[in-house]
């Protein structure tokens, strides 16, 4: 049986929305959001429909994430907390401002930010924390640390659209920002496209200059206020975002349905934990944790087989001991700004370090596409091939 997939129309919901927003585009004879219309639209969507005051479109999630630092304005050298378990894009942003990441451990069952070991991280150069909510599960108990360090919290929202905390509020509203992501892999797509939120309207502007040379656009004078980069999201793309997003919530209604069956079909199964509470839960991927003496690449390998698409460990290494960040020069040949801070703050990298995103990756962490348009016999099938590879 093959599995709807996000890197063709199998397992997308592009369709003739998205072709009439785009023809509206062309036909319109404009394609920059500078003076389109359907950008700024997706805005007040977006904003809209997470209940806050402000949204800024950019190019990519990346770019949404580069925003949201150069927002909180570190200084060189300054320190910002996050997550071992990501995307290299969840870190890039944070040398790309002169700062430099400090990844806290992780929970071992899902992957976030564990609380205490981000208070532990703490030093008098923290300048704001950098929370993933992992394949669509809320990182909770952030907002709380914090607040107690007076820093703000930059959620990473790029595999968590529509997910909720346990008091219902949505990611990306509990933070200072909420950075999301729209590249062809999220849960919506305009191929690669990015949003920030905020209450804010200090930083919202702040991110808007970042996302064009600083340039505010008022009164029609050509003045550069402050650094930025050419972030700006084309017309096109924000239309097909546009008809995306009011997608959105059958899309996570489709995904939180099969992954209860799922979730349903192995409770029972001794050494397979998956995560609680999935009507919260966002889905991008399906976690599944496995206890010793199972081993996620033994049972990744005997799902290949079966032809359920599923990989263990998510990275092939936690993003603390990458190469770019371990070994490689960071700007020319300096590693400039990993080596600013004083000798007792320079951040420990690579293994041995981080046991639990370790032993994730290495061990136990295993992660299985998941897709709207899977139907209960993919789901079954599925539960199926997990009993046999976990029971031999």
């Amino acid at each position: 049986m093959s599995y709807p997939s996000m890197i063709d129309s199998s397992g997308r919901t592009l369709g003739t929305e998205e072709i009439e927003a785009v023809t509206r585009v062309l036909q319109s004879g404009m394609l920059s959001a500078v003076w389109g219309k359907e950008v700024r639209a997706l805005e007040r969507e977006m904003a809209d429909l997470h209940g806050v005051s402000h949204a800024v479109a950019c190019s990519s999630g990346t770019a949404a994430l580069h925003m949201a630092v150069a927002a909180v304005a570190p200084d060189p050298g300054d320190e910002i907390i996050t997550s071992p378990i990501s995307d290299f894009g969840t870190v890039a942003p944070i040398l790309a401002q002169n700062a430099v990441p400090v990844f806290a451990d992780v929970d071992p069952d899902t992957g976030n930010l564990d609380p205490a070991a981000v208070t532990a991280a703490i030093g008098p150069r923290t300048r704001a924390i950098l929370g993933v909510h992992l394949f669509g599960a809320p990182a909770s108990g952030l907002r709380e640390v914090a607040d107690s360090a007076g820093v703000p919290l930059i959620e990473d929202c790029a595999q968590a659209w529509l997910a909720r905390y346990p008091d219902d509020r949505l990611a990306g509203t509990v933070g200072t920002i909420g950075c999301f992501s729209l590249q062809q892999w999220k849960h919506i797509t305009c191929g690669d496209g990015g949003l920030t939120i905020t209450d804010d309207a200090a930083l919202a502007r702040r991110m808007r200059l970042f996302a064009d040379k600083g340039w505010p656009r008022e009164g029609g004078v050509r003045r550069h206020e402050s650094l930025g980069l050419n972030y700006r999201m084309t017309e096109l793309a924000g239309a097909v975002a546009r008809a995306q997003l009011s997608k959105l919530p059958g899309v996570l209604a489709d995904r939180r349905r099969t992954a209860r069956r799922l979730s349903a079909a192995l409770a029972d199964l001794p050494g397979v934990r998956v995560p609680a509470d999935p009507d919260r839960h966002a889905w991008w991927l399906f976690p599944v944790v496995l206890d010793p003496p199972l081993t996620n690449h033994e049972v990744a390998a005997a799902l290949a087989r079966a032809g359920v698409p599923a990989r263990a460990g998510y990275l092939d290494e936690p993003l603390h001991c990458a190469p770019a960040l371990v070994e490689a020069p960071t700007y020319g040949g300096s590693r400039y700004p990993l080596t600013v801070p004083p000798a007792d703050r320079v951040p420990a990298l690579g293994w041995g370090t981080r046991p639990n995103a370790e032993r994730l990756i290495t061990q136990t962490l295993l992660v299985i596409d998941w897709n709207e348009r899977y139907t209960d016999t993919h789901v079954d099938q599925i539960a199926q091939a997990v009993r046999a590879a976990v029971t031999g």
